[in-house]
């Protein structure tokens, strides 16, 4: 009797959270803001994720856009299990997280889990500044714009000691960087395939180019989602979720919807 009252204690908390959402009839999901295009002023990839999770847990979306903060963990701890300390957050669920091992191990109190997506960095290139390309020797003396903070600015800062620094433009987002290029002033930009995608939606005078720098994971890194450590209840019904979207094509569509070809894991 013991046991079984302790086990009972154990899953009240759990059953608890569920029962907590589901009675406010709403998922309070957090992504992302100014971050085109996953969630950019409303809209984005993961704003109609959130949106089509939402419905198919039989709930409201409570959209809760944030600014990213110094580092990951940081927003794992505003977002997901402390919130903020201006006031906002936590979220029920936060968008866009690493499925990373590293991660997970410096975040016990989380929860990572259902990757979505796969990202990987891509150069893209204006065909007529740049016609021939030839891996990153073809970068030397050449105007490359990427974003600040990014792991495209940090493999191609220290590539080769240094190298290409000189050509290297700086921009606030990789959005931004594109439009420059798209309006001349960048041979190329280095940035997420999915940003670069969504900016030039197929136009043949921006090819895409692998690059294979020495720091930079070859396949990718995976993202998903992350939940309180102790919500398993809601973290299984968003895996179940993402499983039927996934199944019925509407994960594909969504990232279709923006110009975006889905990597599944």
């Amino acid at each position: 009797m013991t046991m079984l009252v302790g086990l009972l204690a154990l899953a009240l908390p759990v059953r608890a959270e569920w029962q907590r959402i589901s009675e406010a009839g709403s998922l309070k999901v957090a992504v992302y803001e100014g971050f085109a295009p996953f969630s950019d002023h409303g809209k984005g990839i993961d704003v109609a994720l959130a949106r089509a999770l939402a419905t198919r847990l039989g709930l409201k979306l409570n959209l809760l856009p944030f600014p990213a903060g110094e580092n990951l963990n940081d927003d794992l701890r505003n977002m997901v299990w402390k919130g903020h300390y201006l006031g906002y957050g936590p979220a029920d669920v936060m968008l866009h997280v690493p499925v990373d091992r590293a991660l997970m191990a410096a975040n016990d109190k989380v929860e990572i889990f259902a990757p979505y997506h796969v990202e990987t960095v891509r150069l893209v290139r204006d065909a007529q500044a740049m016609p021939d390309f030839d891996g990153i020797a073809s970068l030397a003396g050449r105007r490359i714009g990427v974003e600040q903070i990014s792991i495209a600015a940090m493999v191609l800062l220290g590539e080769g000691g240094g190298r290409l620094r000189d050509g290297v433009r700086i921009f606030p987002t990789a959005a931004q960087a594109l439009e420059e290029l798209k309006a001349g002033g960048l041979d190329a930009v280095l940035a997420n395939r999915s940003e670069i995608e969504a900016a030039v939606r197929g136009d043949p005078r921006y090819p895409l180019e692998p690059l294979a720098f020495e720091r930079l994971p070859r396949n990718g890194w995976a993202i998903g989602m992350a939940v309180r450590k102790d919500d398993t209840e809601l973290a299984r019904r968003l895996q179940a979720a993402l499983n039927e979207l996934v199944a019925s094509g509407e994960l594909r569509d969504i990232f279709a919807a923006h110009g975006v070809t889905v990597a599944r894991p």
